[in-house]
């Protein structure tokens, strides 16, 4: 900063700010958390080599993922923000299969009220997936899912954050 406030890190450190602070255009005084936190997880001095080793345009995108990753390794310490995606992933697969679950069920229902809308079993013949082409194709006449669509048991969507509270659905 050189100015009259020292930059967070500076503060922190309590030092003397430099006007060619590598630190005061990231880590501004009034957000001192900023620069605390990712200190506690990497280091200042390690934070200093990283940022004097990119260049001027790429710096504050650095910051901004060190910052992020230290925010999520005090939260989850072993995984850190790994443990984030991770959790998002299975939350997405287990959306992806209630979605085609219902989807299955809309068939089921659509062939209860028109069975002659039912498609005709085919064998795919341009290689593709057989078992994606039985989950669109032929999955009630498979799975007798029309007899069962009676038995499903509807819940309501739970959310669960990776800060590990229960969100409102």
């Amino acid at each position: 900063m050189g100015g009259n406030s020292p930059c967070a890190s500076c503060k922190l450190l309590r030092r003397r700010c430099a006007k060619g602070c590598i630190f005061a255009p990231y880590f501004p005084p009034d957000d001192p958390h900023r620069f605390a936190i990712v200190h506690k997880v990497f280091g200042a001095s390690n934070i200093s080599k990283m940022l004097q080793e990119l260049p001027v345009h790429q710096r504050a995108d650095a910051v901004s993922s060190l910052v992020y990753e230290a925010n999520a390794r005090v939260r989850d310490p072993v995984y850190g923000c790994v443990g984030a995606i991770s959790y998002l992933q299975n939350q997405v697969a287990q959306l992806q299969m209630q979605l085609a679950v219902a989807q299955a069920e809309i068939l089921c229902i659509q062939v209860q009220q028109d069975p002659a809308a039912m498609p005709s079993p085919v064998v795919p013949m341009d290689g593709s997936d057989d078992k994606s082409f039985l989950l669109h194709n032929n999955l009630p006449q498979y799975f007798n899912l029309a007899s069962n669509s009676g038995n499903v048991t509807h819940e309501p969507l739970k959310r669960e954050s990776f800060f590990g509270h229960d969100m409102v659905s």
